[in-house]
């Protein structure tokens, strides 16, 4: 173990420098960012560093030279000069049950800064009192303001699913921005981050000169930890958790890839590790699942249930820029909300067509996900699924024995004597096969097991293939029918063919389940 000091839960930059705690410099980005143009947004999953990146513009623009000595800005900064800074963090307002309750809190967030730069009788509402104290700002120091706003989505992501209460809020929040654009000479700099663009084109409707460098490859790295950054700032770190592990620091090296890595977050993007996740490893010296210990968002659940959207097909994805940056008030898929909250990242880019090819960006959230959603689609507790049999289905697998395994599903599923809404969550499923199809997909992802379903080929669509370290397993799946005439499917359609050049055995599988007790009934093996 180390003797480093990790800042998990300090987003404050100040305080990481003057404590001592682990700092990955990324201050040359900064000062880019800076002067890049004057009113910037940028859109980044939680827990990625976005409220770190806004106290280290706080601190620069305020010109506190001292704390950036020995780091990468100082090969650009010549004149370190300060300006009054207006920083706010709206996740502390989020959690309102009204427009009323969110108007008030606005106006008690804005009472240090009032306090500072003095108030009017006439500013009673919130973006009264912050045009207010912009023009103070400028006219007492007798320079440009900097405006921060970290998490300017906080208190409406909460309401997205709730029509009526989301548009009186968003009234709210647009009398809140509109000194932006009113006060545009007095802000020398604008810096506005969230999770999504949601509402962007009506909150910030006239706010016309906003640039969103969310998808440009310059800025790609200004959010999380580059494989880069990773080993050369952190290789003590890697270093030490592969001596308790008792492994070679290439297999942890491995392990971290495999468990954190794989977000891009543009077309030219170098691999980016969630930086919780990581920081938390190396604390607490094991690898686990950190960035879903705080929960998968309930409004993305909602959102996905609403757009119906088909949760088997997560893995294959593809979208336009202008797709995958929609406001949320524009969306006609889920998609948007998915990339924009790290559930899916940038896999591929195709210059010629300019689509991005999407998909989960690696365990950590593979397993998160499938945890979040087999409630909702499957009426499954992923904590049940864990504990009840995954790791005797995990090593029937692993020992090819796929026999044994579906036994074990077998066992499991027609051990629980009530599934949560089993019959409407059937219902709702475009047909019988595509339940079982999706929740067999949740679990296995769960198991960390690469599966894909609907899978293309000449003959047509196989139902679900999963590959495993040695093995190709093709599944077709029926509710009608016997597992004989699966397997008879599965050969004259050739869905196996394109998997036998793979240099694993191919194992083919029909699958028969039973609708009134919910579990897989028969099954044939070839």
């Amino acid at each position: 173990m180390t003797d480093r000091k990790y800042p998990l839960g300090i987003q404050t930059f100040s305080r990481i420098i003057k404590e001592n705690y682990l700092y990955v410099d990324k201050t040359d980005l900064v000062w880019q960012l800076a002067h890049y143009a004057s009113f910037v947004f940028l859109s980044r999953p939680r827990r990625f560093g976005k409220s770190l990146l806004t106290t280290t513009l706080d601190s620069y623009f305020r010109g506190e030279r001292q704390l950036f000595e020995g780091l990468k800005i100082m090969d650009y900064e010549q004149e370190w000069e300060s300006y009054p800074v207006i920083h706010l963090d709206l996740s502390i307002v989020k959690g309102q049950g009204s427009a009323e309750a969110l108007r008030t809190r606005l106006m008690l967030m804005l009472d240090d800064l009032a306090e500072q730069y003095g108030r009017k009788a006439n500013e009673t509402t919130p973006g009264g009192l912050l045009a207010g104290i912009i023009k103070r700002a400028n006219k007492q120091t007798g320079k440009q303001v900097v405006i921060i706003i970290d998490e300017y989505d906080a208190p409406l992501l909460d309401v997205l699913h709730r029509q009526e209460m989301l548009e009186d809020m968003r009234t709210v929040m647009q009398e809140f921005y509109q000194p932006l654009k009113a006060s545009e000479a007095l802000i020398k700099f604008c810096f506005i981050t969230g999770i999504t663009r949601l509402s962007q084109l009506n909150i910030f409707s006239t706010l016309n000169n906003l640039t969103n460098i969310s998808l440009l490859p310059k800025f790609s790295p200004l959010c999380g930890i580059t494989e880069e950054e990773l080993y050369s700032t952190m290789l003590p770190d890697i270093e030490a958790l592969a001596e308790s592990y008792g492994c070679s620091t290439e297999e942890m090296k491995n392990m971290l890839k495999t468990r954190y890595d794989g977000y891009h977050f543009a077309s030219d993007s170098p691999d980016i590790y969630n930086p919780y996740s990581l920081l938390s490893a190396f604390r607490n010296e094991k690898i686990s699942n950190y960035w879903f210990e705080t929960g998968t968002p309930t409004f993305l659940i909602q959102m996905m249930r609403r757009f119906k959207y088909d949760i088997t097909s997560i893995d294959d994805v593809e979208s336009t820029d202008y797709a995958i940056s929609r406001p949320t008030e524009a969306m006609t898929t889920i998609v948007p909300l998915l990339y924009q909250s790290g559930y899916l990242t940038i896999k591929g880019y195709d210059r010629e067509s300019e689509i991005y090819f999407l998909s989960i960006p690696n365990q950590e959230v593979r397993i998160g996900y499938a945890d979040g959603l087999l409630p909702a689609y499957a009426g499954l507790e992923g904590e049940n699924v864990q504990a009840g049999f995954a790791l005797k289905f995990w090593r029937a697998l692993k020992k090819n024995d796929i026999n044994l395994a579906l036994q074990e599903m077998q066992a499991y599923m027609s051990g629980i004597p009530y599934i949560e809404g089993f019959k409407k969550k059937l219902a709702e499923a475009a047909s019988a096969e595509g339940f079982y199809e999706y929740t067999m997909y949740l679990i296995f992802s769960m198991l960390n097991v690469y599966v894909r379903t609907q899978v293309k080929c000449i003959g047509g669509r196989v139902d679900m293939v999963v590959w495993m370290p040695d093995t190709v397993y093709v599944f077709e799946l029926k509710t009608q029918g016997t597992p004989q005439e699966a397997l008879q499917q599965i050969d004259s359609k050739g869905y196996a063919i394109p998997y036998q050049a793979d240099g694993r055995s191919v194992v083919k599988i029909g699958v028969t389940f039973d609708a009134e007790n919910r579990v897989p009934k028969e099954w044939a093996v070839a």
